[in-house]
């Protein structure tokens, strides 16, 4: 293996890690906010470095400009998405979680 290679491996490794991490938060975290802000980091950067990868298999050719657009195009827009909907979310209402529970003294 090349060492362009072991780079492209190495990227889109932990690009695929990040994006396992996004889904256990998905399924353990307890409500909408925390879950968002898991899956908002965590997916994002695994798309970048995804991407990163997927740019280094292509070298110095249009579809590389096309991929770092896009990697900037989601580095936005993710993080706005889930700051929209979450936004939402609260001014519907739904209660942040907390730690206390009724009962407790």
């Amino acid at each position: 293996m090349t060492p362009t290679e072991i780079l492209v491996v190495a990227l889109v490794a932990a690009g695929t890690f990040f994006a396992f991490v996004a889904v256990v938060g998905i399924v353990r975290l307890p409500d909408l906010y925390t879950r968002a802000h898991a899956t908002s980091k965590s997916d994002t950067l695994g798309i970048l470095l995804t991407l990163s990868g997927v740019a280094l298999v292509f070298g110095a050719d249009l579809a590389v400009a096309k991929t770092v657009l896009l990697g900037l195009f989601l580095f936005v827009t993710n993080p706005t998405a889930a700051h929209a909907i979450t936004r939402a979310a609260y001014d519907q209402g739904i209660a942040p979680w907390t730690t206390e529970t009724e009962g407790d003294e």
